[in-house]
């Protein structure tokens, strides 16, 4: 991390002029348009490089503070003209690939941008066109106002009003009656918030299809999979994912969740109960916000001591912002400032075990970003997210020896907790990502339609769910709460393949942690360099879509869940 950002919250960027800012991008595409010899193309792609890397920065922090606050109307109008810009660069952007790969000899431009950024150039040059414009900056725009909704959200709930993250403690409460007012009350208020929800969606679908119309594919699933840069796998070996999960993951889930009824003395296990897993309520973090930050200094130290040197930095330079306040956005997230070679996490701490698993999750996230961060190229700092999702996860596995740090005597209440909550969310993920293709294949569907979709996902995936009288979730509206589906369609079946490659890590962890450890750092380094199933093959990993893969995991988990709570 360069030391002239000694603390964050002084950092900040002058907002760039649209005019010089774009002509400055069309300056790097004339350039590179007007070489004659690819020595001049390659200088042209550098000094484009650069450009990226500054805008990115800018980009990145515009969207952090906006999310810190999103009642701030002055970060509200910095995110819309990022959302602007951003629409005008990329197809600025798709236009240098476009030159790039039309013109420059092929060995000469593999040899200094890679095979990855070439193929995801490739599938950019057909995601991004200029008649996109438009619609780019209103796919934003509605995307914001739905983050705003939620953000702003005031739930009243036994004489208070929370917001969401506030909530999650009572829905998490050993009390069977606190955890289902607790999601009475969020299930009423996207009752209440029914019709704005079901309208931004509605106008994402129609405008997301009209978008594959015009870039001339069929639906809005070939446009979404080139978006996230999917270049070695298709959505056919998706489905055969899907199937194994349902074939191999839905019965065990299913005698899990049975086991759960069982340890909490319930003849039925609700869906107000399926967030805790004994009767004395799940395990809590010792300390608050700044003692978990310390907590987990002491935990990466000791895991690996790469990690904890840079957390240490994490920490140093004011990289986090986990605190609870109102307005700000629910969930958690890392981002990355190229100029100063410095991740950022923000999360929402709330005192449950989410807040140990959320922080670790995107150190891990973070110390990919730092670990690959002297790649020459930004498309080389990043993998696609299936990938990415690999760096997170795993790193909660792989600090399972450390959680009495975090939880005392109930560390390994947590590590059961924690496999166990791994395997139950694979057909969960499976099923929001069925669902957003059968929404994407009928576009033209209605509200009532797309809300039968997910009850169809989850008797197909989630067969032990009880509803009761949560009228709105249980009358298929739940989805309405998973933020991606609104805001980065198809992001979201990475998590699963993602964590069918952590569970290896998990696995192999017990015979050799050192190695575990050592591949785990060389995966993080690699970065973007290469796609999802070979990154996994050089870590050592079997790709999620070779047969058995998630077989052997899934009875590995069994196992151990058995030995453990024997």
């Amino acid at each position: 991390m360069n030391e002239p950002s000694l603390r964050f919250s002084t950092f900040d960027v002058t907002d760039p002029d649209e005019a010089e800012l774009l002509g400055r991008y069309k300056g790097a595409l004339a350039s590179i348009d007007a070489a004659e010899d690819d020595t001049s193309r390659i200088e042209g792609l550098e000094q484009w490089d650069q450009l990226r890397r500054g805008f990115s920065t800018w980009r990145s922090l515009v969207n952090l503070r906006f999310q810190q606050d999103t009642r701030d109307e002055a970060r509200r109008t910095r995110r819309e003209l990022a959302d602007k810009l951003v629409a005008e660069v990329s197809l600025i952007d798709a236009d240098v690939k476009r030159a790039l790969v039309g013109r420059t000899d092929a060995a000469t431009l593999e040899e200094r941008a890679g095979g990855q950024a070439i193929a995801c150039w490739r599938a950019d040059m057909e995601a991004y066109a200029p008649e996109l414009k438009d619609d780019l900056v209103k796919e934003s725009s509605l995307t914001a106002d739905y983050v705003a909704l939620l953000g702003a959200a005031e739930i009243p709930f036994r004489g208070e009003t929370y917001n969401f993250p506030a909530m999650v403690p009572f829905a998490r409460s050993a009390d069977r009656s606190t955890r289902h007012d607790a999601l009475r009350a969020t299930s009423g208020w996207f009752a209440e918030n029914r019709e704005a929800l079901d309208g931004y969606y509605d106008k994402l679908v129609t405008l997301r299809a009209g978008m594959a119309k015009k870039v001339g594919l069929d639906s809005f699933v070939d446009l979404g999979y080139r978006r996230m840069h999917r270049v070695d796998y298709d959505r056919h070996d998706v489905e055969r994912f899907r199937d194994e999960v349902r074939r191999v993951v839905v019965p065990l889930a299913t005698e899990m969740r049975a086991k759960q009824a069982e340890d909490l003395g319930l003849e039925t296990l609700m869906m107000w109960d399926e967030d805790t897993h004994d009767a004395r309520g799940n395990p809590k973090p010792i300390g608050g916000t700044d003692e978990l930050i310390e907590r987990a200094q002491q935990v990466f130290r000791a895991a690996h001591p790469e990690i904890g040197g840079f957390f240490d930095d994490m920490v140093k330079h004011e990289l986090l912002d986990l605190t609870l306040r109102d307005g700000k956005a629910g969930g958690g997230f890392c981002t990355f400032f190229p100029d100063l070679d410095s991740p950022f996490i923000f999360a929402n701490c709330n005192g449950t075990q989410d807040d140990v698993r959320v922080l670790v999750h995107e150190a891990g996230h973070a110390f990919q970003m730092w670990s690959s961060r002297k790649h020459n190229l930004l498309d080389k700092l990043h993998p696609t997210y299936e990938a990415c999702e690999i760096h997170s996860m795993a790193l909660e596995f792989l600090v399972w020896p450390q959680m009495e740090s975090f939880f005392g005597d109930d560390a390994d209440r947590y590590r059961r907790i924690h496999l166990a909550d791994a395997l139950t969310f694979l057909p969960y993920g499976v099923a929001v990502d069925h669902f957003q293709h059968l929404v994407y294949d009928k576009p033209d569907a209605t509200p009532e339609e797309r809300h039968g979709m997910w009850q169809e996902m989850e008797r197909m995936y989630l067969p032990w769910r009880q509803y009761g009288d949560l009228a709105h979730y249980g009358d298929g509206g739940l989805w309405q709460r998973q933020r991606h589906i609104y805001g980065m369609p198809f992001y979201y079946i990475d998590y699963t393949l993602a964590q069918t490659c952590a569970l290896q890590f998990w696995a192999r962890a017990f015979e050799d942690r050192e190695g575990a450890y050592a591949d785990y750092v060389a995966l993080c380094r690699r970065g973007g360099t290469a796609p999802f199933q070979a990154l996994a093959k050089s870590a050592g990993l079997i790709s999620p879509f070779e047969p058995g893969c998630l077989e052997d995991v899934v009875n590995r988990a069994r196992t151990w869940l058995a030995e453990s709570n024997a």
